[in-house]
């Protein structure tokens, strides 16, 4: 019987495993990170990323509709992650009520993101995305294209964009795969 309970076990594990993408408040360095605002065409918006004194990812900054801008994001590339065996992906955050986006790619050279939207809240959160529900999108416009189905990505963002003049800021525990 104790043979069959640790087979039951261990079967539990497996099913609900979790595949940390990055947590903040053990990865503390955050050079595989790269902020991109607008100002890639021209626009004044000003996001930045640091580790908070409580030791979570601290996603903040301003964004601005002047010069036809209107969005800052966060990007973090990695070697490619095999997802097949997982369906969602899950932010542990605390926003400040605004609406942001997570953006994946399977691979990092495709000009377009697959996207899911979000609302955030003052409390602690598990935002759960399944990934099949993404869809691929570029510079604000959905693409004819099937939504997310790859068994892999190498790159996560987190973006907001509002079409609206906001601060923001994002406190960010962990992103992992379940």
């Amino acid at each position: 019987m104790n043979k069959l309970v640790l087979l039951f076990t261990l079967l539990c594990f497996m099913l609900s495993s979790e595949f940390i993408v990055f947590d903040f408040s053990k990865q503390k360095n955050l050079s595989s990170w790269r902020v991109v605002d607008d100002v890639v065409m021209g626009g004044v918006s000003d996001g930045n990323l640091k580790i908070n004194s409580k030791g979570n990812g601290l996603f903040y900054g301003n964004v601005s509709t002047e010069n036809n801008g209107g969005f800052s994001s966060i990007r973090y590339q990695f070697n490619k992650i095999d997802v097949s065996n997982y369906s969602k992906i899950v932010l542990k955050l605390k926003g400040d009520g605004n609406n942001y986006q997570f953006r994946v790619k399977d691979d990092s050279r495709n000009y377009f993101s697959y996207i899911k939207e979000f609302s955030t809240t003052k409390e602690w959160t598990l935002i759960e995305i399944n990934l099949s529900d993404m869809y691929p999108a570029y510079r604000g416009r959905t693409l004819n294209k099937k939504n997310f189905s790859s068994n892999k990505i190498e790159e996560i963002a987190i973006l907001i964009g509002n079409k609206k003049e906001q601060s923001f800021q994002l406190e960010i525990d962990k992103i992992y795969l379940k």
